[in-house]
């Protein structure tokens, strides 16, 4: 089995909502133990845990929340260096298109880097012009299919890419 974490914080519930669909694309491949957290639910034990990982954070000022930010800059001494080669990417809501989604994503990607995750985009078309180069984004809540899929489409790809590189 893979172990997989979704982790994210959400301050109105729209990024709680984007989790729960990740949570279900990563569950569609049986192979994949799937576990999902709110920030301050999280520990370092379950970044050590997890093979792969899919961060959403809420967009704040055109980056990740403080919650999100803190979580990272706290558990380093307990999981530097020991978490090399997994595998993560990111999803992220902004009160509007526009208002920074992606570069939330990528801020993300850059804290996961650090670390030492594998990160990855998704090239995959979910709907006409919609895809999710650097991650999962909706402007609030994800109500369209095409939001919605994007999401799904996301934790397929973690957990698919899991697999090949854990085999």
């Amino acid at each position: 089995m893979r172990n997989i974490l979704i982790l994210y914080d959400s301050n109105s519930g729209n990024t709680k909502k984007m989790a729960e669909y990740v949570k279900l694309g990563a569950e569609e491949n049986e192979n994949s133990t799937v576990k999902i957290l709110h920030v301050d639910q999280a520990s370092a034990e379950d970044i050590n845990w997890c093979d792969g990982i899919s961060v959403g954070t809420p967009t704040q000022m055109g980056i990740i929340s403080w919650k999100m930010k803190k979580f990272w800059d706290e558990i380093g001494d307990e999981c530097w260096g020991k978490i090399d080669g997994k595998i993560g990417c990111a999803f992220s809501s902004s009160g509007g298109w526009g208002g920074g989604a992606e570069i939330t994503c990528m801020s993300i990607l850059t804290v996961l880097m650090n670390y030492g995750f594998l990160v990855f985009g998704v090239t995959d078309y979910v709907a006409d012009k919609f895809t999710l180069h650097y991650g999962a984004v909706t402007a609030g809540e994800p109500r369209e299919q095409k939001e919605i899929d994007a999401c799904i489409k996301l934790g397929k790809k973690l957990s698919h890419w899991v697999s090949m590189y854990k085999g």
